[in-house]
């Protein structure tokens, strides 16, 4: 749970890979600054994987939009060794708890992922541990699932069928009149475990793709941050105090001085309306178009960009039912670390830390180097690698999934 003036934003405070691609019984506790450390293949992408997956579900995608891609299809999330069941079936299980107003919310998803896709249960677990929704399939042969859910008292419940390929609990909405305290005990808690997932942005800037000029128009940060330019042509014309704590971040990053980040219109034969930008000195020397800089400076450059801005900056998908103080919005950084040298990884880590202590936003990311960010203040570190993570000894048993 995050505390500002304004209430209690939903926020993720563990997720759970009970049976995922690699991983088995694996709970890892989320903090405002989690990094997860791991050899290469010790599935450090698969815990920020399943938890995009949930988030796309949150948002209201099917199973076939967020599972169907993947290279050997919905199959691939499933545990090598995981067995057939009587009837030939197999599938996967990831969950997460989601603390709020309603107190920590469970849940749990079971998708069946052979012979085909579909969700095998679902389960939304109260602050008291009691079941709120639990959904199971009850007929094979119908690409449904019966879901039930409390009405007017913990002892009645209400049921009926719901596709067997969307979330649950993000359906509720259109099926709890929350006429009763009970059932507006199921709406609070289903409503705090969508906010939590949906305020979530995937970033993994490509500096091959950021060193062309675009559209000035395309003021929406992507999570591959190609449109850089046209993000920080928009952020110095709108917010002169948050441009400023970005230079001097970015001047702690880059190789030589940085007296000011610029951008320039560009004109490319046919295509006009076109903005570059550019690294401004201050020693009487020519600016530097960030084209020139290199992979490190480039992905440096745009995660101090997502770090300083928020939903209103970045292309998410926002809960506009809502008001924005009341969401936390995590940041899901894939190899945060990936092409920085050791000064930028202190800097960036030092930058998210002081970021995720106001409460601006909270970031999950993955790190190669654990010894690099061991020792930065504010930062829960998940080591795959040793089981551990740096807090309790509970805690400790809980990274090794115990």
């Amino acid at each position: 749970m995050v505390e500002n003036g304004t209430g209690r934003r939903p926020a993720v405070t563990e997720l759970r890979l009970s049976a995922f691609r690699g991983h088995r019984g694996l709970r890892v506790p989320l903090g405002p600054l989690t990094l997860v450390a791991g050899a290469s293949g010790s599935g450090k992408s698969t815990v920020l994987e399943a938890y995009e997956a949930l988030a796309r579900l949150a948002g209201g995608e099917s199973l076939g939009e967020v599972f169907g891609g993947a290279r050997g299809g919905p199959s691939a999330y499933v545990p090598r060794e995981a067995p057939r069941d009587g009837q030939g079936r197999r599938g996967f299980r990831i969950g997460c708890t989601v603390d709020g107003a309603a107190g920590p919310v469970r849940l749990d998803l079971a998708v069946q992922a052979e012979p085909y896709l579909r969700v095998a249960g679902e389960r939304l677990t109260g602050a008291d541990g009691r079941t709120l929704l639990s959904t199971a399939l009850r007929d094979p042969a119908r690409r449904a699932v019966l879901a039930q859910w409390h009405t007017a008292s913990a002892d009645r419940v209400a049921r009926a069928a719901l596709p067997d390929d969307r979330l649950a609990t993000t359906l509720l909405p259109l099926r709890v009149a929350g006429a009763t305290e009970e059932q507006r005990r199921v709406l609070a808690a289903a409503e705090q475990v969508v906010v939590a997932l949906r305020s979530s942005f995937a970033c993994d800037p490509r500096p091959e793709t950021m060193r062309e000029p675009v559209a000035a128009v395309d003021g929406l940060l992507r999570g591959g941050c190609d449109n850089l330019a046209a993000v920080l042509l928009r952020t110095r014309g709108e917010c002169r105090t948050r441009y400023a704590v970005l230079v001097e971040a970015v001047r702690a990053g880059l190789a030589g001085p940085v007296a000011e980040l610029l951008t320039e219109p560009r004109t490319e034969g046919e295509r006009t309306g076109l903005v570059a930008a550019l690294v401004e000195h201050g020693d009487g020397t020519d600016p530097t178009p960030v084209e020139r800089l290199g992979d490190g400076e480039l992905r440096y450059l745009a995660l101090a960009l997502v770090l300083l801005t928020g939903p209103g900056v970045l292309q998410v998908d926002p809960v506009r039912e809502v008001p924005e103080a009341h969401q936390a919005l995590t940041v899901l950084a894939d190899g945060l670390d990936r092409a920085l040298d050791g000064r930028q990884r202190r800097e960036l880590v030092g930058l998210a830390a002081r970021m995720c202590e106001r409460g601006h936003i909270r970031l999950l990311g993955t790190v190669h180097d654990a010894a690099g960010v061991a020792r930065v203040p504010g930062v829960r570190l998940v080591d795959l690698d040793a089981g551990t993570w740096r807090g309790t000894a509970a805690g400790a048993r809980t990274a090794a999934g115990a």
